[in-house]
């Protein structure tokens, strides 16, 4: 049954339960007209089979059954047009007027959140729970389209404007984001997650974040804790062991890994090269039993600062 689960995830947010509703609405009405259709169609198929025995009938046509499968179909459509328009104007294009506003951006292939302070996280949207989030949307190359199945939310993100959309998630949790809108060769991999957690953490968040966002005066390994966690990367790499959607980091500096490279097995030390490359290059050697959508972070990281991530994973015994 998990394909199910698959198909209907989780509502995790303020209005997805109405944008449901449509659906199934939608869903109802033409699962009974396609069975009355096709009904109607064996049926006749049998009675009206060609007999060689039998002399074909002329058939008139009847004007009251014409306009009976015109006008309510007519009827059904308007009702679903006022319908879906009701659920857009009324829970879908009016946000809060005490909403946070986020920028959303998009590139081939990764997303990246600027908050109102201007810090900047890629991948990784981490927000409150039961708090509206505005999200003001562009695009830097292509038409991508930011698409979180939990939410019930999808908004195209086009280059040279802005769109926007927004949402309340109801839990806590971690939650895929997909574009939606094919982006070229990589557009699979165009995953990102928000991340919902709770108020009093969100506001710890935000307080540290002035101290962050400027990381001169720190030590490399103090630099390479910040650097994990600015960049999004304890949303999927744990640091005490426990499993999540990429490997731990802890005692990952210097032991063997089970890596797959061009479909076979091979076992590698990891050293400083390694975990560069896994940082630059991360489907070029994949640790087994782990999916391959990490995406590259070639161009978002000086050297001094994956030299200071490295040194930060060195301390994870």
């Amino acid at each position: 049954m998990i394909w199910m689960l698959n198909l209907f995830p989780k509502i995790t947010s303020s209005y997805g339960k109405e944008v449901d509703n449509v659906f199934w609405f939608i869903f109802w009405i033409s699962l009974i007209f396609f069975l009355i259709v096709q009904v109607a169609m064996f049926y006749f198929i049998f009675k009206y089979r060609n007999r060689r025995e039998e002399e074909v009938s002329d058939i008139e046509g009847n004007n009251l059954l014409e306009i009976t499968w015109t006008v309510i179909p007519t009827i059904i459509l308007i009702v679903i047009f006022f319908y879906g328009v009701y659920v857009f104007d009324n829970f879908q294009r009016r946000p809060p007027a005490n909403a946070i506003e986020i920028k959303a951006y998009a590139y081939q292939w990764w997303w990246q959140f600027e908050y109102p302070n201007g810090y900047k996280i890629r991948d990784t949207l981490i927000v409150p729970v039961n708090k509206p989030i505005k999200l003001i949307m562009t695009s830097n190359d292509v038409i991508h389209s930011f698409y979180v199945r939990n939410f019930r939310i999808k908004e195209d993100l086009v280059p040279g404007r802005y769109t926007w959309t927004w949402f309340k998630a109801t839990e806590p949790g971690i939650y895929d984001i997909q574009c939606a809108e094919y982006c070229g060769t990589l557009h699979s991999k165009m995953i990102g997650y928000v991340k919902v957690i709770s108020l009093e953490e969100y506001n710890a968040w935000l307080a540290s974040l002035s101290k962050e966002m400027d990381l001169s005066a720190l030590s490399p390994v103090e630099r390479g804790a910040k650097i994990f966690q600015n960049k999004g990367c304890s949303a999927c790499h744990s640091v005490d062991g426990s499993r999540m959607v990429g490997p731990t980091f802890k005692g990952l500096y210097g032991r063997d890994a089970e890596v797959v490279v061009g479909g076979k097995e091979e076992r590698i030390k990891s050293d400083e090269n390694y975990i560069r490359e896994s940082i630059l290059n991360p489907n070029a050697k994949i640790v087994k039993g782990y999916p391959a959508i990490m995406p590259s972070y070639q161009g978002q990281l000086s050297e001094d600062e994956i030299l200071s991530l490295i040194e930060y994973i060195k301390t994870l015994k």
